[in-house]
């Protein structure tokens, strides 16, 4: 818990929703269309238009347990919306990953040598992260945002936003409520909720990167870190860093089941 004390010290002094409300009041409520703007900006933002590769680094907190940590490749090609997640730290989690093709999940674990369909609730290599943890994003096609106030992050002014998703789409949480830094646009916190209304977990985003993406002839940014907190088992958390981004075009046959099996032989 120290980890979340802290990270909230540095970042998330939050003033009271009494005072979001009256500062909703003084300065007017966010008309639908700005609110679906401001989702609409994270998702063109993280979105590459070519391909996508990044090294990523999981540290998992359990109670009565020692921490665990790996590392990880996540590749990426929106715009075919094909996601691969292949751990290759520690060896004892070499091999095994995730792949997304044509909206489906699919685990491998190469010491049964067989694919399991997973659902958008997967607790990815039994951490506190989600595939939407690693993919591109897409608020503004899944979600229906209401804003709920405005207040103080800390040293940032931010809008708070409530997701509903929309009737159809699935995804990992029903309800997501996002905290996004009116200077920049970024989201710096959310919280996922069932559908039952009870708080899962929540994820603080201190550290936001950038850089310019040829393809896309245009910044691209990228979430370098990633606090998150399981609400059920508060003593349980995941830290996520991305440690670096490659923007170079991937392997034509990447994206396929052959092609992850092969780094696990």
């Amino acid at each position: 818990m120290k980890l979340k004390f802290a990270c909230i010290a540095l970042l998330l002094a939050l003033s009271a929703p009494a005072q979001a409300a009256e500062a909703v009041k003084k300065d007017g409520a966010l008309e639908k269309s700005k609110m679906v703007d401001l989702l609409k900006g994270i998702d063109q933002r993280i979105r590459s238009s070519g391909d996508y590769k990044a090294l990523v680094y999981l540290e998992q907190r359990e109670r009565d347990k020692t921490d665990v940590v790996r590392e990880a490749l996540a590749y990426r090609r929106d715009a075919d919306e094909k996601l691969m997640i292949l751990f290759t730290k520690p060896k004892t989690e070499a091999g095994k990953g995730y792949l997304r093709i044509d909206k489906n999940l699919w685990y491998y674990d190469p010491s049964v040598g067989k694919w399991e369909r997973r659902t958008d609730r997967e607790r990815i290599a039994g951490t506190d992260s989600r595939r939407q943890d690693f993919d591109q994003s897409k608020l503004a096609e899944e979600y229906e945002p209401v804003l709920e106030g405005q207040e103080k992050l800390g040293n940032f002014d931010v809008w708070i936003l409530k997701l509903a998703a929309k009737p159809g789409v699935d995804v990992a949480y029903p309800v997501v409520k996002l905290w996004i830094d009116k200077a920049t646009g970024n989201d710096l916190k959310r919280q996922d909720f069932a559908l039952s209304g009870r708080l899962m977990r929540t994820s603080y985003i201190p550290k936001w990167q950038k850089l310019y993406s040829e393809s896309k002839k245009a910044e691209l940014w990228y979430r370098q870190e990633i606090r998150i907190f399981d609400e059920i088992d508060k003593s349980n958390s995941t830290l996520v860093i991305v440690k670096s981004v490659d923007l170079n075009p991937l392997p034509e046959n990447i994206f396929t089941k052959a092609w992850l099996e092969s780094k696990s032989r």
